[in-house]
């Protein structure tokens, strides 16, 4: 029997099977469309669905660099997005942090589209209730710890601060890459910021990284617009002078062998993405996260 077309049949992620059972799954993708913590341009709620979209111009062969195939090694599934009432915003992070300790109670791990940076916030308490303070692995271009104590406050840009503040995560072996705008204090957290990249190299970058995250768990968020405008212009917040798509593949390959226990991949706005590039390396960085999660487990088997 034929298999099915990768342009054809229904948008799952990477053509996998769409189910709410989760009681054989290894990990599980799903997408959160939200994006009413936005300080610039929405329509990062439709950004899920456009990953999803671009994931199916990727091959049905294994994925390249790698000597692992997550889709014969690990039982992964679409698990679909969450359902909220997006009138009701400050309901939304209690309703956000439950289904991803509903997928993590069954011992499935997750991968998040979203939707903007704010949705790392919950996803990071729902992990940090099972794990303990984790290392967080942030690709951005902002390092979103702006001050902010008024813990009701939905914001994609002061999350990371009331991370820190919370204690979900650990600032002293957590690591933000590509960073190149201004923010005095930094909370303790390393930070290597583009101009290094651009001058230290992917390879020396993906070194340094894993010295600082040792063999601690470790969440992975990928804000899209760590990227350069002219590979990802399709975000909220575009700033110059960022990653290249193949710097950006290359430090993801050279991590393998960290310690992660989940990930998302983030901001990516169709609504500016007009060639749908960014929807296309926001669908290449979910496939790259789903191998290093495929490559912790094989370690953690032998």
């Amino acid at each position: 029997m034929a298999s099915e077309n990768t342009f054809g049949g229904i948008t799952s992620f990477l053509r996998r099977r769409y189910t709410k059972d989760l009681s054989e799954a290894d990990i599980a993708i799903t997408g959160i469309p939200f994006d009413q913590a936005v300080t610039n341009r929405p329509g990062t709620r439709l950004g899920p669905r456009a990953i999803r979209e671009a994931s199916s111009l990727q091959s049905h062969d294994a994925p390249y660099g790698w000597d692992i195939n997550p889709m014969l090694d690990c039982n992964v599934v679409d698990y679909g997005d969450l359902a909220f009432d997006y009138a009701n915003i400050a309901n939304f992070p209690a309703a956000l942090q439950g289904h991803i300790a509903g997928i993590l109670a069954t011992g499935t791990a997750s991968i998040t589209l979203g939707g903007d940076h704010y949705i790392t916030f919950p996803i990071l308490r729902a992990y940090a209730a099972k794990y303990g303070p984790l290392s967080l692995l942030q690709f951005d271009a902002h390092t979103d710890t702006w001050a902010d104590d008024d813990m009701g406050r939905v914001d994609h840009g002061t999350m990371f601060y009331k991370a820190v503040k919370e204690g979900l995560i650990d600032p002293k072996r957590s690591v933000q890459v590509g960073i190149r705008t201004s923010n005095s204090d930094t909370l303790g957290v390393n930070i290597i910021d583009a101009r290094e990249v651009h001058l230290i190299g992917p390879q020396a970058t993906a070194t340094k990284i894993k010295a600082i995250l040792g063999d601690y768990q470790t969440y992975l968020t990928f804000d899209i617009d760590c990227l350069d405008p002219a590979f990802a212009p399709g975000t909220g917040t575009p700033v110059w002078g960022g990653l290249s798509s193949a710097q950006a593949s290359i430090i993801l390959r050279d991590l393998a062998g960290i310690n992660m226990v989940g990930g998302d991949v983030v901001e990516v706005s169709p609504p500016f993405d007009t060639g749908g590039a960014t929807a296309i390396a926001g669908a290449h960085v979910a496939h790259e996260l789903l191998c290093l999660w495929a490559w912790n487990e094989r370690k953690k088997s032998k």
